[in-house]
């Protein structure tokens, strides 16, 4: 059993004693324009990644960006169409309701299917496409993604509480389905209006942070 005041966090599912603040990937990667829902590539689901793509640089490059534009954003989680790509692919830097930390990314995602006695949490979500507002949303308290990684390898990630949420809401995105597309017509209305009042602010934001972490990895 695991010495868990060694583990640093959990990085593709597995527990690591050491690990830095932000991932490594960052620091390599360029930080992208994030896509706003009405975009096409946001709402329709998104090309399996081929297996000739598996451990290639393009591949490895996308997933370095996606984890800087990730934190310049100042998100746990970012799919691949948020960037503007057509592929099922996704990363996540978040914690679980008990304070872990869970690092990685998710290659052609599949979401198990939810016990039918698994409790459904309603809290608040957002989304860096729907920049500024949440609204309250139930999602599974427990959820397991299986995928593979940028090399090929089989890739098994679980979690509960806020990760779950998180495995959740990024799969989705996947299939080309945003968090307010479970929303009521009424609720998603208000979100919609919200957003449009906060993006500026939200956007002002990501540059300003896309730039002290540029800074960072220079220095």
């Amino acid at each position: 059993m695991p010495d868990e005041s060694r583990v640093a966090a959990v990085v593709q599912g597995r527990d690591v004693a050491d690990f830095p603040e932000l991932a490594p990937e960052a620091a390599r990667g360029s930080v992208r324009r994030i896509t706003v829902t009405g975009e096409d590539v946001l709402h329709r689901r998104n090309r399996d990644v081929p297996a000739r793509m598996l451990g290639g640089g393009e591949l490895h490059r996308l997933i370095d960006d996606m984890f800087v534009t990730m934190y310049a954003a100042e998100g746990v989680g970012l799919a691949a169409n948020q960037v503007g790509v057509d592929l099922r692919v996704f990363v996540y830097d978040c914690p679980d309701d008990e304070g872990v930390r869970h690092v990685g990314h998710v290659v052609n995602p599949v979401l198990d299917e939810r016990d039918p006695d698994d409790a459904v949490v309603v809290e608040s979500e957002g989304c860096l496409s729907v920049p500024g507002p949440h609204a309250e949303l139930g999602r599974a308290e427990h959820a397991t993604v299986r995928g593979v990684d940028r090399d090929g390898e089989p890739v098994v990630v679980s979690g509960s509480g806020y990760f779950a949420r998180c495995l959740q809401h990024e799969t989705d995105h996947t299939l080309g389905r945003l968090y307010i597309d479970r929303l009521s017509a009424r609720e998603r209305k208000r979100v919609l209006k919200k957003m449009n009042e906060m993006a500026n602010d939200v956007f002002a934001r990501r540059v300003e942070r896309a730039a002290e972490l540029e800074r960072e990895f220079a220095g």
